[in-house]
């Protein structure tokens, strides 16, 4: 089998500032962060947005929290949580890595929740004008776990299957870049087309959850499952199992909202 891709030799570490390390991955996180900022005041500017320039800036603010505490306590739980059993300052040691995005999700939920009670702003009517930027943030994420060489896909004999440095000899799908393009790019144009016109509230939030859940489901067929879960129940990954509620609630919300019984939320 030598028909395959060679990962690129990347070095993680881009320079080194006053003795720490700076690294792609880092990065990337506030690469998406500056996407989604600049893409929300562009949406802010439009007629009748119902929404500031300083508006955007917090909910980026508390959304960015939310992620980063998110992302780390969801990891934690969902798939290191025998290792906080064992040792419950790991959910402390953010240095060691991990970071989960339906985890992230949740914390920027609770976040937008804040941010909608302190304007007088529904949860829905947040969630319709951030979801729209998230995709920006994904994209530059999946990015960086492909600089870092993490989480690739299963073995493979496609031509474009990639031997990664601790992947072992054989090729892989670059499943990072399958959610790159999916979960981001692709995502991103579909919540665009969603969001151009008015649409009830509620709609624009569950066609993202729909989406994300979906593609997120569908690509884990092809990415490696973490070594020390493998497939729960032997059928299903711990990510297809976090998309499922995404699917359902994503179904429910464009529903409640096609049918026009989206109230206040």
């Amino acid at each position: 089998m030598d028909n395959y891709l060679t990962f690129p030799a990347f070095d993680p570490v881009i320079f080194t500032l006053f003795g720490l390390p700076v690294r792609w991955y880092g990065l990337m996180y506030l690469v998406g962060f500056f996407a989604m900022q600049a893409f929300g005041y562009r949406q802010a500017a439009k007629p009748d947005s119902g929404w500031s320039r300083a508006q955007v800036a917090d909910l980026m603010y508390y959304c960015f929290i939310g992620a980063v505490l998110g992302g780390r306590f969801g990891y934690v739980l969902f798939y290191q949580f025998g290792t906080l059993l064992d040792d419950p300052l790991y959910l402390l040691k953010i240095w060691t890595g991990g970071m989960s995005f339906h985890g992230g999700l949740l914390g920027v939920a609770l976040a937008m929740v804040w941010f909608g009670r302190k304007n007088q702003m529904t949860f829905l009517a947040v969630t319709d004008f951030g979801t729209v930027l998230v995709p920006l943030s994904l994209a530059a994420g999946r990015f960086g776990n492909f600089i870092n060489g993490e989480l690739w896909g299963k073995t493979t004999q496609l031509p474009w299957g990639m031997v990664f440095p601790d992947g072992g000899p054989l090729p892989r799908h670059p499943s990072q870049l399958y959610e790159l393009v999916l979960e981001g790019l692709v995502l991103f144009v579909i919540m665009l087309w969603f969001s151009r016109k008015s649409r009830p509230v509620g709609y624009v939030s569950g066609v993202f959850l729909l989406c994300y859940g979906i593609f997120r489901f569908v690509i884990e067929y092809v990415r490696e499952p973490d070594a020390h879960l493998g497939l729960l129940y032997g059928v299903i990954s711990m990510g297809q199992l976090l998309s499922l509620p995404m699917i359902v609630i994503g179904g429910v919300l464009i529903g409640r909202a096609y049918f026009k019984k989206a109230g206040p939320l």
